[in-house]
């Protein structure tokens, strides 16, 4: 069995921590707007995710780890596994058991883009509340549609009347995420924020990556981007690049942007509209031709170790003493 199989076994443990089973408390809101102004009335999920504790005399920093379109992956747990070897606790968020959903390769609508990221805040929260985590050191780390999660999470307008101004993450690693979805003046407040993306992702618009990341940046918040020359989308796994042909994409579409309250704005009439969903402009865009089958995926040569030389620069500058040196990324 690989990492993945096993990842559910009540005894799974990485690099020799055996994972605690930690609950957490979310909503499968509809869309952004009713995650900012109805969540009350949401229907509530239960999900999980597996910790694996760095047992140290003071309390630990930790990283989140949140999975794409397939769920928990071999990539992911690697990922968590290299982080754990590093002296940090890793929480590895799985969102997708407890819905009964498998994959959202084909179909991204089983539950919105805004419940992935209101489960991140949920994960934060409940995580700052462990007595053997330190509240101010949590970061969080998602891969595609986990990265657009973090993201969004990351983004005080969608974070605050959820978890309140006082609850947030130290930094966020952003990997390969769909940037589709944007508030039109995004605040990350005293979040450190790094996406990385490949320079070849048909999966997605790197534009609108580079976007998300500027918008921020230009709002004061501290962002950086790393686009990786020739890569396709999770270049991190070392395996050849190949198609999924199921993949439902539509990189070129325009970018939704959200006002204040999160309703989605029509590209076309500049509309808001509280009851739009992702599906309303989902179909939009399948109608407008931006729609198609098929993306690939894979990392070949350097790239995976550009990626795990990346990650961890990243978590162990932000998380390291502020009283040590900073290093440049």
């Amino acid at each position: 069995m690989g990492l993945a199989e096993d990842f559910s076994q009540p005894n799974f443990s990485l690099n020799g921590i055996l994972g605690e089973v930690i609950y957490v408390e979310s909503r499968n809101p509809r869309n952004y707007y009713d995650s900012l102004n109805a969540s009350d009335t949401c229907e509530k999920i239960e999900i999980t995710g597996k910790l694996f504790l760095i047992q140290r005399a003071e309390v630990s920093p930790v990283v989140i780890i949140v999975p794409g379109s397939l769920g928990v992956g071999e990539n992911h747990l690697q990922h968590a596994e290299t982080i754990v070897s590093q002296g940090v606790s890793v929480f590895v968020l799985d969102p997708f058991t407890n819905r009964n959903v498998k994959s959202t390769v084909a179909n991204q609508t089983p539950f919105s883009f805004a419940a992935s990221a209101f489960d991140v805040l949920m994960a934060l929260q409940t995580l700052s509340e462990h007595p053997a985590i330190d509240q101010d050191q949590i970061s969080a780390q998602g891969h595609s549609r986990g990265g657009s999660a973090v993201l969004m999470a990351s983004i005080r307008q969608f974070a605050d009347p959820i978890v309140g101004a006082d609850v947030s993450f130290k930094g966020v690693y952003a990997v390969y995420p769909w940037c589709g979805h944007q508030f039109h003046t995004p605040s990350i407040g005293r979040t450190k924020l790094r996406a990385i993306v490949g320079e070849r992702d048909n999966w997605l618009s790197v534009q609108q990556v580079q976007s998300q990341i500027q918008a921020i940046s230009l709002n004061g918040g501290e962002a950086s981007i790393r686009i990786v020359q020739g890569a396709a989308h999770s270049f991190d796994r070392a395996e050849e690049v190949y198609e999924i042909s199921e993949a439902s994409v539509a990189p070129e579409a325009p970018t939704i942007y959200l006002d204040a309250a999160g309703s989605m704005i029509d590209p076309v009439t500049g509309e808001a509209d509280s009851t739009a969903t992702d599906r309303t402009h989902f179909i939009s865009a399948i109608e407008s031709g931006f729609g198609r089958r098929g993306a690939h995926m894979g990392g070949v040569g350097e790239q995976p170790s550009i990626f795990r030389e990346d990650m961890l620069k990243f978590h162990l500058v932000v998380l390291s003493d502020e009283k040590k040196k900073k290093i440049e990324i």
